[in-house]
């Protein structure tokens, strides 16, 4: 028989209130602030639902994000749940983790709120896993796109042929600015500060068209071993020609791709490569639509072809 006993007085600001409980038949928890949380006991629960995310992946997840730990009477840790701030209006919701007994009993949902509560009025996005779905849900987010978590050992095909009129170079310096914006306009909101945590640990990759650059991917260590994204581009042919050098560095290594492409040459061309679709979730919106009808593949607009992660978006 499920017992709940709830304490809570509304915050502003990312502030937690530290004498909010939650009971839960024989489990009594009290939020805490994330921010002060042990990152060897946050990498321990991410495992304990078969996460693979590192310390160190943790470790960027703090730096960018604010959330709560949901914490029992010796101090472990039963769950956690971040939201990460893209502006004034947007912001995604990550890292949401409680094991399958407690989330039944509402533990999920009690965090969930707590996180919103913190990021105050605004549009939210998150990439919802199977066992979460129902929960988002019933909270009033709306289901959108399919991301397909695609991963394995890099099999490197015979390079594709470049676009018409376009090189491939490494990313410089000189070149945040140009994929700063290109990024916005694919994502939807600015990533300045991101991106300032993923380009000292990531390769870079950019494509030139009329001596500007019109697409561009990341490369970074991740879980199990390497992630690419974000990979933005006008096109699948210009996402495909970034790409293919980070499978070309990986080969024989275990690589990892998010992408919202079910269909055409780019999924065809990581499955061939050895990424093949490994599981899925699901992205999902409060408050507006996250994704935009953005032309993609007439090359209107910039778009989004592989995630940064599926917390970050």
């Amino acid at each position: 028989m499920q017992e709940r006993s709830w304490r809570t007085e509304p915050v502003q600001g990312g502030a937690v209130d530290h004498h909010d409980t939650i009971q839960l038949e024989a489990f009594e928890l009290t939020l805490e602030d994330i921010a002060g949380a042990d990152i060897e006991k946050l990498h321990a629960l991410s495992v304990g639902v078969g996460w693979p995310h590192r310390p160190k992946d943790w470790q960027m997840l703090l730096e960018n994000g604010n959330g709560v730990v949901a914490v029992d009477s010796i101090g472990r840790l039963a769950g956690s749940a971040m939201w990460f701030d893209f502006g004034q209006s947007f912001s995604t919701i990550g890292m949401v983790i409680t094991p399958p007994r407690l989330q039944a009993r509402g533990a999920g949902s009690w965090m969930m709120l707590h996180v919103m509560q913190q990021a105050g009025k605004r549009q939210f996005g998150l990439n919802a896993t199977r066992a979460a779905k129902r929960l988002y849900q019933s909270m009033g987010f709306t289901i959108e796109k399919t991301v397909f978590q695609c991963q394995g050992e890099a099999t490197p095909i015979a390079t594709p042929r470049l676009p018409g009129g376009t090189t491939l170079r490494a990313l410089t310096s000189g070149d945040v600015d140009a994929i700063l914006a290109l990024d916005e306009k694919a994502f939807g909101a600015s990533r300045k500060t991101l991106f300032k945590s993923l380009l000292p640990v990531s390769k870079g990759v950019v494509l030139m068209r009329e001596q500007r650059i019109a697409a561009f991917s990341l490369c970074r260590r991740f879980g199990r071993g390497a992630l690419i994204g974000p990979v933005v581009a006008f096109n699948e042919a210009d996402a495909i020609a970034v790409t293919h050098p980070h499978v070309v560095d990986h080969a024989g290594q275990f690589l990892r791709l998010d992408t919202r492409e079910e269909s055409g040459a780019f999924p065809q061309y990581l499955a061939r490569s050895g990424i093949a679709v490994f599981d899925t979730v699901t992205t999902m919106s409060l408050g507006g639509p996250w994704m935009r009808e953005s032309g993609g593949l007439q090359g209107l607009q910039p778009k989004t072809w592989a995630l940064a992660s599926q917390a970050f978006g």
